[in-house]
């Protein structure tokens, strides 16, 4: 494919710049000059209530991140030593962590190979009477079938916690992802939909889960004797600056995902002509495609995803490898937190699954080089 677009050694197309706008920066500077910059301004509620209208959830917490956000919520229904909680294999390691930390077990399912979310068909072969929660995790671009979760789960008292981080602003039937879960968490990490540079939020229509988040994200603080604290909490707070931001943000999110949607649709057109790779399409049977990343997946097993990114980067463009699995963490081998089981799609994702630039102000130019370069390649 021929492209106009010539990038010399000073030009380079990074996998994701955030987007922040004028007007963005307009109201974080409103509050800066406010002088109203901690985590107890005005800013942080008001986020709160909007995001929690736009989920179309009671009740939010505003945290310092995303995997802050499943840390409390995890403590919040109660996990603990002995108990087990369901998670994808293939996912970000704050899934993990959040089981760990509180001295539980996490019992990792492998995923599907072509939505790259976990294999459904085998969440009843892995629930025991020791199993608490579910980490409902929506990876790289799909949502997960959450009526057919909720079918699998009924009359069982399985907490459904889903974490809808990288998926904010798509629908699932009509409704928001991250409104399905008993609890459910976000991040709003500098690459997502909405950024506030760190931070993220954990949404509930449980008023005794809403308190409890909010009491653990702020060092759990005594009601009577304030230094007197009640139990064991973090200082997980965003601040005013950072909340100010997220209402610039949240104001556009519809024309964010449907950007993001552009550009994926865009790649996918070109890219998926090549039968030496695969890429997800833009809708499947259930779920429209977000794209917050452009995932591809070499199919020939002698060329490692590692390898081409190191040469698409000597041509100027980012890309960036896929979540490595659970069970092949070299930490949780040391700690021998799995036992030795294989999950072959996530092992085989780990080592052939990357992605490509997917930001907002990507041009066609820009994505006519990196489709040509990568159809080079492979």
């Amino acid at each position: 494919m021929k492209t106009k677009l010539k990038l010399n050694k000073k030009k380079f197309i990074p996998v994701s710049i955030p987007h922040v706008s004028n007007k963005d920066i307009g109201i974080v500077n409103k509050v800066l000059k406010k002088g109203w910059i901690s985590s107890d301004g005005p800013e942080v509620k008001l986020f709160e209530k909007k995001f929690s209208k736009f989920i179309n959830m009671k009740y939010s917490v505003s945290v310092a991140n995303g995997t802050a956000a499943l840390e409390i919520a995890m403590k919040a229904i109660d996990v603990g030593p002995g108990d087990e909680v369901i998670i994808p294999n293939f996912t970000i390691i704050s899934n993990a962590l959040s089981v760990i930390k509180l001295g539980a077990t996490p019992v990792p399912i492998d995923c599907d190979l072509k939505n790259w979310n976990m294999n459904i068909q085998k969440i009843k072969s892995k629930i025991s009477h020791k199993t608490k929660a579910i980490i409902v995790t929506h990876i790289y671009g799909y949502s997960n079938p959450m009526d057919e979760i909720k079918k699998i789960l009924r009359n069982r008292k399985i907490v459904i916690v889903e974490d809808a981080a990288e998926v904010i602003g798509l629908k699932y039937k009509n409704k928001m992802c991250g409104s399905f879960g008993d609890i459910s968490t976000f991040s709003f990490y500098a690459n997502k939909q909405l950024t506030t540079g760190e931070g993220g939020m954990i949404s509930t229509n449980n008023k005794k889960l809403y308190d409890s988040c909010k009491t653990l994200r702020n060092l759990c603080f005594g009601k009577k004797q304030r230094f007197n604290h009640d139990d064991i909490g973090w200082n997980y707070r965003i601040t005013n600056i950072q909340a100010a931001l997220g209402l610039g943000q949240l104001e556009r999110l519809n024309s964010v995902v449907k950007r993001k949607m552009e550009i994926g649709n865009y790649y996918f057109q070109r890219l998926s002509q090549n039968k030496n790779i695969y890429i997800t399409p833009p809708k499947i049977s259930y779920s429209k495609n977000i794209y917050w990343v452009v995932g591809i997946v070499i199919k020939n097993k002698k060329i490692l995803a590692s390898k081409i990114i190191k040469k698409l980067g000597s041509f100027g463009i980012g890309a960036r490898p896929f979540f490595w699995p659970m069970h092949e963490q070299d930490i949780f081998k040391k700690m021998k937190i799995f036992p030795k089981k294989k999950y072959p799609n996530s092992s085989y994702l780990g080592r052939y699954g990357f992605y490509i630039p997917s930001f907002l102000k990507i041009s066609n130019s820009e994505m006519n080089y990196i489709i040509s370069k990568i159809n080079k390649l492979l």
